[in-house]
């Protein structure tokens, strides 16, 4: 416990999570960060690149992994959720419970458990777009870099060949739960954000026909460690995708969805046509959109890429896609609302800009935290960061988490207060 206050805890390892907690620890306040997954980095771990720049996520990554394995004020609890809170700001007493690895830190991410594992699992890292292990390290680039076993699914004791193979005594199958109580001061969300689910969109196909696929998932289609080693390919056969089809706002500012906008769509699906066209220079892509948004600084980079000439811009909602069952090619059919004509496109592979929306959080397990009538949180006493608060791209969510760093350190002074 340091002598400047009781800990600040940060629910939520993502982008803004790991900026909350290493911008109040090097400021000398005790953090506790916690984290559901495995591994630290959120959703920005599975991004291909950023915009408007182009360069992958993992440079930045690896800095705050650096200052955070730096800094001793930081304690991370990975594989764990908070169940309950009580107290008031200034003086919380905070449960969380703690789910079972089994692997521990003498874990050198050989591999060899993997190796031996008899088990696969949908590989959710690549949001469900190849298998790994039960036995599996979480991606390439994984914080802390040890291989986690997923209990759902693992045989346990009945099979035990990674214990077997482990020269590190690193597995013990018999780890339980944990519970830990933890006192906090000031409370930080940062739970980040998850994709709306395409399938609710009956008339974008998306579930019916494999080669529809979400903006996440496209992602990680592009990405050098994902399912094709960064060749975008149609998930049906594994054929080049070279006439690629964007579908703006799936979800997004509809009524009976997501009325909200979700901020980062239009620059993310620029981003990704700019992935089609650099891998083939002879593809053909189109974006079919209702209002392009590209605020500030981000304006030149829409300007550039819509200059491309294989990239068409076409103003009109998708009314439905539909597949050709021979070649599995699809159809996007849509009005485009300048001219007023129905248009038809044939396309090797559509992708869906779905929404962001909050992950649904337990408000009364968080310390009472206020949300909005979307699920967001709104800061009133316990604090929020990020796309927990708002949908953002990734400069803004990192601007706004070390703003809420400020307001913790401020609650912890203080001793109370509602921030």
């Amino acid at each position: 416990m340091s002598s400047l206050g009781k800990n600040i805890l940060v629910v939520g390892g993502g982008i803004s999570g790991m900026t909350v907690a290493i911008e109040a620890a090097e400021a000398g306040y005790p953090v506790a960060l916690v984290e559901k997954e495995p591994y630290l980095g959120g959703r920005v771990a599975r991004v291909n690149q950023y915009f408007p720049k182009m360069c992958p996520p993992y440079c930045g990554m690896e800095i705050n992994f650096r200052r955070i394995k730096a800094n001793q004020r930081i304690e991370i609890y990975t594989q764990a959720e908070v169940t309950g809170v009580s107290g008031a700001p200034g003086n919380y007493a905070v449960t969380l419970v703690r789910k079972p690895r089994f692997i521990n830190s003498n874990c050198t991410a050989c591999g060899e458990c993997a190796k031996v594992c008899p088990v696969e699992r949908s590989n959710d890292f690549d949001y469900g777009l190849g298998k790994v292990k039960a036995a599996y390290s979480p991606h390439s680039m994984a914080y802390p870099m040890w291989y986690v076993i997923d209990s759902a699914v693992c045989k346990g004791k009945e099979c035990a060949e990674c214990v077997k193979v482990c020269k590190y005594n690193a597995i013990n199958l018999d780890e339980k739960p944990k519970t830990i109580d933890l006192p906090a001061g000031a409370i930080v969300i940062a739970t980040g954000w998850k994709p709306y689910d395409a399938t609710s969109l009956d008339s974008l196909g998306f579930g019916k026909h494999k080669n529809i696929v979400t903006n996440v998932m496209m992602e990680r289609l592009a990405s050098v460690n994902g399912p094709t080693g960064g060749r975008i390919t149609r998930p049906s056969d594994g054929k080049e995708a070279k006439n690629v089809v964007f579908v703006q706002c799936a979800g997004s500012r509809d009524e009976n969805h997501l009325p909200y906008c979700s901020a980062v769509c239009c620059m993310a699906s620029l981003k990704q046509a700019n992935y089609v066209r650099q891998q083939y220079p002879d593809s053909r892509v189109s974006i079919f959109y209702i209002d392009i948004r590209a605020p500030g600084r981000l304006e030149s980079f829409y300007t550039k890429t819509a200059a491309d000439e294989g990239i068409a811009l076409v103003k009109g909602k998708v009314a439905r896609i539909t597949e050709n069952a021979g070649t599995k090619n699809l159809t996007v059919t849509a009005e485009d609302t300048l001219t007023g004509n129905k248009i038809e496109r044939e396309a090797d592979l559509v992708v869906l800009a779905t929404g962001m929306q909050p992950v649904g959080l337990d408000a009364a397990a968080l310390g009472g935290a206020q949300l909005d009538q979307y699920g967001f949180v709104v800061p009133n006493g316990v604090l929020g960061a990020g796309c927990a608060k708002r949908p953002m791209d990734v400069a803004m969510s990192v601007q706004d988490a070390t703003g809420a760093a400020l307001k913790a350190i401020q609650i912890v002074v203080r001793g109370g207060g509602n921030g």
